[in-house]
C-alpha cells in the first residue's frame, strides 16, 4: 500500500458541478483499487452537496495532512475553517475565494512531493481572479508555481489527443504569437510526453495550418509557407516524426486524425472544438511538460445543472485514471533508467525497447 499512488483534488467552484462529479466518482469503490484520493476542500462544504445528491452513504475519511491518507478510504483535508454560504448555480466570488483556496493547499502539496499528482475540478477563471490568482486558467497557474519555463496543454482521449501552440489568449492576438521556435517546442513537448507518458515508442503528429485551407499556398495567409512548414522541418531534422501542416476542416472531417498519435493545433477553439466533438465526457485536461503531473476534466463549472444530480462523472473519472496511467509510467521508466538494463550490450532506455527486447 506504501506505493499506492496518492491522487489530490481540488474541489473547483463550490457552487459548480465540480463537487458533484468528485463525490459520484469516489462513490465508485472501485477508484479506490487504482489510488489513493485526497481532496482538498472542507467536510461541511462536501457534506452539503452529499446531502443535495443523497448519497447518504458516503463519507471521507478527514485528514491533517497527506501523509496520514488511509489508501481504503476518499480521504479530506480541510483547507479553510469558516462556513461557507452555498448558492448553487451562482458565481460569485465565495466561489472563486474557496476555489482558490483549495488548488494553493492542493498544488503546494503536489510540489513538496506529498502526492503523485493532481486533479483539478473547474474553476470560474473570472471570479477566481485576486492578487494571488492573476491568470487565465489553471495552466498557467501551475506553469509559473512549478517553475516550468513551458507548459502544454494536451486534450488526450482514446480516440485522439490534442495540443496547442496558443492556449488561453484572445483571436486577434494568435497570429502574432504564432512563431517556429514555439512551434517547435510545443512539437519536441508533444514527443516527449507521448514517449514518457503514454510509451509510444516512434509518435507520429499532425501539424494544422492557420488560415483556411492551410493558407492555400499563400493566397489566404503567408503562415504556413514561412513559420509553420520550416518549424515542421525544423522538428523533423531533431527527431520528431511530424508532418503538416493540414486544414483543420478537411482534416478533421475526413477522420485524418485517426492516423496520428496527436495534433498540434495552432490555437485553442482550432484543436478544442473538434476534441470536445469527438471526446466530449471521456476527454481529459492534461498539463504536460512539467515534472508534476496534472489533469482534469474537459468541462467546465455547469452552473446551469448544478445541484440538480445529472452531472456526469465520467470525465472526471477518466482525469483520475489517466493521472494515475501516466504517474506509473513515469516510475516505471525511471526504474528502467535507474538500473540501466542492458540487453545484447545495449541500454535499455525506454520502456518500448523492453517491449521491443521481449518481443
Amino acid at each position: 500500500m506504501s506505493n499506492k499512488i496518492k491522487i489530490g483534488i481540488s474541489i473547483g467552484d463550490v457552487n459548480g458541478i465540480g463537487l458533484e462529479v468528485i463525490l459520484k466518482t469516489l462513490a465508485e469503490v472501485r477508484i479506490l483499487d487504482y489510488c489513493t484520493p485526497i481532496v482538498y476542500g472542507h467536510t461541511k462544504v462536501a457534506s452539503y452537496h452529499r446531502k443535495t445528491l443523497g448519497l447518504s452513504d458516503f463519507s471521507f475519511n478527514v485528514i491533517n495532512e497527506a501523509a496520514a491518507a488511509n489508501p481504503k478510504k476518499a480521504n479530506m483535508i480541510n483547507c479553510w475553517e469558516e462556513d461557507v454560504k452555498i448558492e448553487l448555480g451562482v458565481a460569485n466570488e465565495i466561489g472563486g475565494r474557496y476555489a482558490l483556496l483549495s488548488l494553493e493547499k492542493a498544488t503546494e502539496d503536489l510540489i513538496a512531493g506529498n502526492i503523485d499528482a493532481l486533479v483539478t475540478a473547474p474553476i470560474n477563471k473570472h471570479n477566481i481572479q485576486s492578487e494571488n490568482f492573476k491568470f487565465p486558467g489553471h495552466t498557467e497557474y501551475l506553469q509559473e508555481r512549478s517553475g516550468s519555463n513551458d507548459v502544454l496543454m494536451f486534450l488526450i482521449s482514446e480516440d485522439i489527443r490534442v495540443g496547442v501552440v496558443t492556449g488561453h489568449i484572445p483571436i486577434a492576438e494568435v497570429a502574432q504569437q504564432i512563431t517556429k521556435e514555439k512551434i517547435v517546442k510545443k512539437l519536441i513537448m508533444i514527443n516527449e510526453s507521448l514517449k514518457k507518458d503514454f510509451w509510444i515508442e516512434k509518435p507520429k503528429i499532425a501539424v494544422l495550418g492557420l488560415n483556411p485551407h492551410a493558407g492555400d499556398n499563400g493566397l489566404l495567409g503567408k503562415e504556413e509557407q514561412d513559420i509553420i512548414m520550416p518549424a515542421i522541418q525544423e522538428a523533423f531534422d531533431k527527431g520528431v516524426i511530424c508532418f503538416g501542416p493540414y486544414p483543420a476542416d478537411g482534416f478533421f472531417g475526413k477522420g485524418s486524425y485517426k492516423q496520428f498519435d496527436a495534433v498540434l493545433a495552432m490555437y485553442h477553439d482550432q484543436g478544442l472544438i473538434p476534441f470536445k466533438t469527438i471526446a466530449f465526457g471521456t476527454g481529459v485536461n492534461y498539463t504536460a511538460g512539467m515534472k508534476f503531473v496534472r489533469t482534469s476534466p474537459d468541462h467546465g463549472t455547469g452552473y446551469d445543472i448544478a445541484g440538480k444530480n445529472i452531472a456526469d462523472p465520467a470525465s472526471f473519472i477518466e482525469a483520475i485514471f489517466a493521472a494515475t496511467h501516466i504517474v506509473k509510467h513515469r516510475r516505471e521508466q525511471e526504474a528502467l533508467l535507474s538500473t540501466q538494463l542492458r540487453s545484447g550490450g545495449k541500454i535499455i532506455e525506454t520502456a518500448a525497447d523492453v517491449k521491443d527486447d521481449a518481443n
